[in-house]
């Protein structure tokens, strides 16, 4: 069964960032991506046919935490697995559930063997180790798998990040024996990402770059980042962790970030996003547009009938103007959060092709230099 590949197909000649072409099983992605958050196997307020048609991605993410716990693993399991559960024909990527445990600090015990936690519904306690989680991911279904990992806090002195590494190295070993000695389910490859700790310290980084490297996997995340340091801090590890992770295999930026995170980050080499932050805000009445941040709340949006981004080609950002918008948030109807979620998810993926298209183009870098700072910009 073959796995997952990676070719770069065109680099920057003032930067690091590259378009490439990734393959799975269940499609082809062009790189750089961003990757809708869907959580419990939805991403909020938004159905897979528009995820298809308007937004027009080509993976979303699945919550290993969350599915664990509801349908549970057996409904997945008895659907033949995610994709056909929720009716997503495209590559999925499952995270490791870490992030949520370790979120969960006074519910959960951190121990060797893994990860005892209660659960945010009912109480009851669970047990991740590395070799569960791996059991879990591959019943979801996911063709791109995480490494269990601790993600450390991101004020974190050395002596904890260290130890925390540390950690991440030996579940990652254990990760990766249980993988390799387990089949994929569901008759297509499933393939595993180690991810990159280390906090905020280059020694630690590099250490771990390192070690993720000699393992030879088809792709690689960076982990451990926009979890409260500085902007300038994360982008300096961030091109650290570029700097010392393989050229020839994709990288992952988990959980980050805003558009202009987006920018830079594939100027320093990242290949592979996803947040929650274009589905969050827009619940939140705040739209990401080709001319910047718009809160459609706002009083001044009453009687502006032009569309919400007249830069974008989608039915939702054209066909819907900023008034109409703005009276659904104030109504309170559930169509509003659907509306900017679309909307917002269109946006970032418009940002990443077009980032693409001015990589091959040879533009980058004047191209992301103007856009950064009309992205920041409040309209």
């Amino acid at each position: 069964m073959p796995m997952l590949s990676f070719q770069c197909v065109h680099t920057d000649l003032l930067s690091a960032a590259r378009a490439g072409v990734m393959e799975t099983d269940h499609g082809c992605i062009e790189t750089p991506i961003f990757m809708p958050v869907g959580t419990v196997g939805s991403v909020k307020a938004v159905t897979q046919q528009q995820l298809r048609e308007e937004v027009n991605a080509s993976i979303i993410l699945g919550n290993t935490y969350h599915l664990y716990l509801r349908p549970g693993l057996d409904v997945l399991e008895a659907a033949g697995g995610l994709h056909r559960f929720n009716g997503w024909d495209r590559p999925i990527l499952t995270d490791s559930g870490g992030y949520q445990v370790f979120s969960l600090s006074g519910t959960r015990k951190i121990e060797e063997e893994g990860v005892t936690f209660q659960s945010h519904i009912d109480g009851s306690r669970h047990l991740f180790t590395p070799e569960r989680v791996m059991d879990i991911q591959r019943t979801i279904g996911g063709d791109i798998l995480m490494a269990f990992d601790e993600c450390p806090p991101g004020a974190c002195n050395h002596a904890y990040a260290k130890r925390s590494m540390e950690l991440t190295h030996r579940w990652l070993d254990r990760c990766w024996q249980h993988f390799h000695q387990t089949p994929p389910k569901y008759g297509y490859s499933q393939n595993l990402f180690p991810i990159v700790q280390g906090g905020t310290f280059k020694d630690l980084r590099k250490e771990s770059c390192d070690y993720i490297d000699s393992k030879q996997a088809v792709g690689n995340a960076i982990g451990g980042l926009s979890v409260g340091e500085p902007e300038p801090v994360m982008y300096e590890i961030c091109g650290w962790c570029c700097e010392h992770l393989p050229q020839n295999r994709p990288r992952y930026l988990m959980g980050v970030g805003t558009p202009w995170n987006i920018l830079e980050c594939i100027a320093l080499g990242v290949d592979m996003f996803d947040c929650v932050m274009p589905t969050r805000n827009g619940r939140n009445a705040m739209l990401f547009t080709t001319e910047g941040v718009v809160n459609i709340d706002n009083q001044k949006w009453e009687k502006d009938f032009s569309p919400l981004d007249p830069g974008l080609s989608n039915p939702v950002s054209q066909q819907y103007t900023k008034a109409y918008l703005r009276h659904l948030f104030k109504a309170k109807e559930y169509l509003a959060y659907t509306l900017a979620s679309v909307h917002n998810l269109a946006f970032y993926m418009w940002l990443v092709r077009e980032a693409r298209m001015h990589i091959v183009a040879g533009d980058f870098s004047s191209w992301k230099a103007e856009m950064v700072v009309r992205l920041r910009q409040k309209c």
